[in-house]
């Protein structure tokens, strides 16, 4: 397996965060984030290999530019990612739009040199319209997804994402009345681990792209896992490569056809390259038969993780003073007026409570939560309770701390009302 590198953030660069940015502040680690966009982009592939970043697991303009000096391309998930991508200075033409509402822009970026994928008909009829007698791409929902549970698995009978399978005769089609050329397919079946399961359902695909006969590039998405806290498993991204290359090899000796490979993990290249700094804002208990609470001035706000999926996070305590007492049983929350507001709930299961053993700390004290450089910033519930939004700190290969997005405002909250 390949040693895929974590970023730890020892306590002096923690208090030196909490001192000079304030908490909660986001703390990202150029030096890991190099080295697990160097893991991607040497990802095996016999044909060819491109290499994205999905977008929606880390938008930071820093982090977007990072990837793009690394080589990587991108896969956005909306029009407005997309003109982010843009806007960071990075050429349209390396970014691929794959997206449940394909609003008007997608015209403008297509012109700019941005793709599409298509995923529904009405989407490839609208691109069709659009861009009669050109190129195209189609997600093909394959019947089957990998999701570790319902909210991560994006294929299959119950998600709605990409074309159905039994739609193909539909999508050539709609090519065919537009003059469109299949040349790209694509699949994204959720965040699983196993990369034996993840290649099972790619076999699935490349049987179906037996009737798309032009195309000559699949898209096998990414949701690769990552390990965060103790007993997780990691994917093992040396087996997923020898897994996609035994089966293009296969399907290039069976059909003659040489497919170039796309992957797109977003987590894997982001999420233990990234922390949250939080500080302790009190302590308290439910009694004997209770629990004790040690609530953080970071919560859903800033990464709502555990709240939506039950997500494990590796939570530690910084003492600013006195040391650490000994530790206990814990519930670790956030500052917000919810009782979901929890960062330690049990594997799994927002609903249920996850005591982590833990040395209390005091008021004041400092709280890392690792873990936090994928679907924290991007998908937090920002400004809820009118909390401003944390700032995002890039942590150089040199040790130097760049601000790399300032922290919000009150000012900034109420500019649009």
């Amino acid at each position: 397996m390949i040693q895929v590198p974590v970023f730890r953030l020892d306590d002096d660069v923690a208090r030196d965060v909490a001192a000079r940015f304030g908490t909660p502040s986001y703390v990202y680690d150029e030096t890991t984030l190099a080295a697990l966009a160097r893991i991607v982009t040497g990802f095996g592939a016999p044909y060819g290999l491109v290499p994205r970043f999905a977008v929606k697991a880390n938008p930071s303009r820093a982090v977007l530019r990072l990837f793009d000096a690394a080589g990587l391309s991108f896969d956005a998930s909306t029009v407005w990612e997309a003109r982010r991508i843009a806007a960071a200075g990075i050429a349209p033409s390396k970014v691929q739009l794959t997206t449940q509402f394909l609003a008007d822009d997608f015209v403008e970026l297509v012109r700019a040199g941005a793709r599409v994928t298509a995923c529904s008909i009405s989407q490839l009829d609208r691109f069709g319209r659009a861009f009669p007698g050109t190129d195209a791409g189609v997600r093909i929902n394959p019947g089957r997804g990998s999701g570790g549970n319902n909210r991560t698995n994006v294929a299959g009978l119950g998600a709605s994402f990409g074309i159905w399978h039994e739609h193909l005769p539909a999508v050539r089609e709609t090519a065919a009345r537009h003059g469109l050329t299949i040349r790209w397919a694509h699949h994204h079946v959720g965040s699983g681990g196993d990369p034996a399961k993840w290649a099972s359902i790619a076999a699935t695909t490349l049987r179906l792209i037996d009737d798309l006969p032009d195309v000559d590039t699949v898209n096998l998405g990414g949701g690769f896992k990552v390990a965060r806290v103790e007993g997780e498993t990691q994917s093992d991204l040396a087996e997923a490569s020898r897994e996609s290359t035994a089966l293009l090899t296969a399907f290039a000796e069976r059909t003659g056809r040489k497919l170039r490979l796309e992957i797109e993990p977003g987590t894997f290249l982001t999420a233990n390259a990234g922390a949250i700094v939080a500080r302790v804002v009190d302590v308290v208990d439910t009694g004997k038969k209770g629990h004790t609470f040690v609530k953080l001035d970071a919560g859903m706000a800033e990464i709502l993780r555990p709240s939506l999926y039950g997500a494990q996070h590796p939570i530690r305590f910084v003492a600013q003073g006195a040391p650490l007492g000994e530790a206990r049983p814990l519930l670790v929350v956030g500052p917000c007026c919810e009782s979901g507001d929890l960062l330690t709930p049990a594997a799994g299961n927002p609903e249920a409570l996850g005591e982590r053993t833990l040395p209390v700390p005091a008021i004041g004290d400092l709280a890392v939560v690792g873990g936090a450089g994928a679907y924290c910033s991007s998908m937090a519930a920002k400004n809820y309770n009118s909390i401003p939004a944390a700032p995002e700190i890039l942590r150089r290969a040199n040790g130097a701390l760049d601000v790399a997005r300032r922290r919000q405002t009150l000012d900034d909250v109420l500019r649009d009302e």
